[in-house]
């Protein structure tokens, strides 16, 4: 029984993965749900976040972009540099581990 679980349990990390990797590319930018109203201060903090999944998905799919064009401005800007901000600086504390004398 305990091989069942633990078996259970290697197979759960690949398939969380990517069923969180497809919700996060589901709301890229691009999406037609932007031609209706532009994108705000949320979309492109969402958008900043998630730029390292879109670029890899970009790079195979023309329809997947980066950024989004059709946005509201200053503010989408704003959001989409915070995201990017949180994103990659995330990991720069837990990498610079200060040496104990």
């Amino acid at each position: 029984m305990r091989t069942v679980v633990k078996l259970f349990s290697n197979v759960k990390i690949p398939i969380l993965f990517f069923v969180l990797c497809i919700i996060m590319v589901s709301c890229a930018p691009g999406n037609e749900k932007f031609d209706v109203e532009p994108a705000g201060f949320w979309a492109g903090l969402w958008h900043g976040f998630i730029s390292l999944i879109t670029f890899i998905i970009s790079l195979f799919n023309d329809k997947v972009d980066i950024y989004e064009v059709n946005n509201a401005g200053k503010l989408y800007n704003l959001g989409f540099i915070i995201g990017i901000f949180c994103f990659y600086s995330g990991s720069a504390k837990s990498s610079c581990k200060r040496k104990k004398k």
